[in-house]
């Protein structure tokens, strides 16, 4: 037992949301069938072997429809794409209605206008606290859109969309 007071959650989430991150669409296609989420959460664990991780809310209604395919494909958001993240934030029954995709080595989608992608194998998955950390091998990736301001990222900080400003 600590010895230090609880954190209140509102608290922490506060503090947090002045660390800006990226925002990426994590999708799966378990038996065929499209499954998106956006995450926020994602990070690079190890270069050798090549790993991922990612954070999914242990009450998630999408993560539940993607892990069963033991892969996932995590899509880097441009700075043009806040509906997108929106999109795949909501609860709609068909996240993929209307939405471009090709399926990656994986099978999961790779979303039309993302800026970069990576392709993984779940390779573990560990719980913690309200959250599950996914670990994933990466068995492929590429880079979408390099192309001036198209490249952008989107971020997400103080509980808003914002974009990267290059320093001069």
């Amino acid at each position: 037992m600590s010895p230090y007071e609880p954190i209140n959650p509102l608290d922490f989430r506060n503090v947090m949301s002045h660390f800006p991150t990226g925002v990426t669409v994590v999708t799966g296609a378990p038996e065929g069938r499209p499954a998106g989420m956006t995450i926020g959460s994602f990070f690079s664990v190890s270069l050798d072997p090549p790993l991922v991780g990612l954070c999914a809310g242990k009450g998630s209604t999408s993560w539940p429809l993607i892990e069963p395919a033991g892969c996932f494909t995590v899509n880097f958001l441009g700075a043009d794409q806040a509906n997108l993240s929106d999109h795949f934030a909501s609860s709609a029954a068909d996240k993929f209605d209307g939405i471009g995709y090709r399926a990656g080595i994986t099978g999961s989608p790779i979303l039309d206008g993302a800026v970069a992608h990576i392709d993984c194998e779940t390779d573990r998955i560990v719980d913690a606290g309200d959250h599950h950390i996914v670990i994933g091998r990466v068995v492929e990736l590429g880079v979408d859109r390099d192309d001036g301001a198209d490249g952008e990222p989107l971020l997400f900080f103080r509980r808003t969309y914002g974009t990267f400003a290059a320093r001069s």
